[in-house]
């Protein structure tokens, strides 16, 4: 549960998806997607062991797309890819799909070294900066009394204050200025235009990237085949209802992205089935919900709740993202009106569903 939570369980009516190419890149090798359009890895690590990144042939060199995480492992594969299916070309511009580390990381190393401009998304550039300045911070009272909230122990607690100004280290240092991609913006790439799709939820403001011309839409963490972007409250702005946001981007982009598209995903393998897909991540959510609505037919706090939200067994290292996300479904509900939340004398809070 990185980027999002590997599907099975409550998840089981997966929709058949076609996957078109047998196998994908190794870390530093290339596969060709399209005329001028070039499939790469960088290595992660953990449960998810790469990021796609994309290479889209320009006049004087290649437009790249998403970077992978900030570190040594991603600047030399990015050498051995630059130098090898890159053809020693160099990088004219930086697009960006979202401001999580996997994504960014890379981008001020492509950027300075190529001189090149980063493209992105306003709130995605300025989001990213605002964490990356929380690096080395003393945790916030306001993010230890959100977590309390939650039902968080004192143990918890104390390895959040431990962990706490983490995001920065998976950033080489950021790009100084960027160019702002909006949505509906229909921006030439190479040989071909290319609109920006903006979705909200897991993100601030994600910028996906479709090619009617050459029907093929990098969707980033905006729609991925296997797993489910993680979508979640935070400390920063604790009454958000992220869920609506994201379902309804999922919805916005059924009714405007045509479903014979290859979809180029940041995780998993590419492939067809846009829309398909879309219905189960929307439809996999509102079960989730009304699986939440009825266990609130008593109180429970946020920690009470995962059970009927994750399949996995929730420890200490997913902690996190479970209350984030749970967090989520439980604001969704009250925007729905469909729950109240009531808080204790110790600072918990206690959810149950509306008479």
């Amino acid at each position: 549960m990185r980027d999002g939570m590997e599907e099975g369980g409550w998840e089981s009516h997966r929709p058949k998806l076609t996957y078109p190419f047998d196998q994908g890149p190794k870390v530093g090798e290339a596969v060709d997607i399209a005329p001028g359009v070039k499939w790469l890895r960088m290595p992660l690590g953990g449960s998810l062991a790469w990021i796609n990144v994309w290479a889209i042939a320009e006049a004087d060199g290649w437009a790249i797309v998403d970077t992978g995480i900030g570190g040594i492992e991603s600047r030399n594969a990015w050498r051995a890819a630059l130098a090898g299916p890159l053809g020693g070309k160099p990088v004219t511009r930086v697009f960006v799909t979202h401001m999580h580390p996997d994504h960014i990381g890379m981008s001020g190393y492509l950027t300075r070294k190529f001189n090149a401009r980063l493209w992105i998304t306003r709130l995605e550039f300025t989001t990213c900066r605002s964490l990356a300045a929380d690096t080395g911070r003393e945790a916030p009272q306001d993010a230890i009394d959100f977590f309390r909230a939650a039902g968080w122990d004192e143990e918890a607690l104390e390895n959040y204050r431990a962990k706490f100004g983490g995001f920065g280290r998976g950033l080489y240092a950021l790009p100084d200025s960027f160019r702002r991609l909006n949505d509906g913006d229909e921006v030439p790439i190479g040989d071909h235009v290319w609109r920006v799709v903006v979705g909200s939820g897991h993100s601030p403001e994600h910028a996906s990237l479709y090619c009617p011309d050459l029907k093929l839409m990098i969707s980033g963490d905006q729609v991925l085949p296997k797993i489910s972007s993680n979508v979640s409250v935070f400390p920063t702005e604790p009454d958000g209802d992220p869920l609506t946001d994201w379902i309804t981007s999922l919805n916005r982009i059924k009714a405007t992205v045509p479903d014979d598209v290859l979809v180029l995903p940041a995780h998993n393998d590419p492939f067809f089935g846009l829309h398909a897909r879309l219905e189960h991540l929307v439809g996999g959510h509102e079960r989730g919900l009304a699986r939440l609505y009825a266990l609130l037919a008593e109180p429970k706090r946020v920690v009470d709740v995962f059970s009927v939200l994750f399949r996995r067994k929730i420890d200490e290292n997913l902690l996190g993202l479970a209350t984030g996300e749970s967090l989520a479904h439980l604001n969704c509900l009250l925007a729905r009106g469909q729950a109240v939340r009531e808080r204790d004398g110790d600072g918990v809070d206690w959810y149950r569903a509306a008479a």
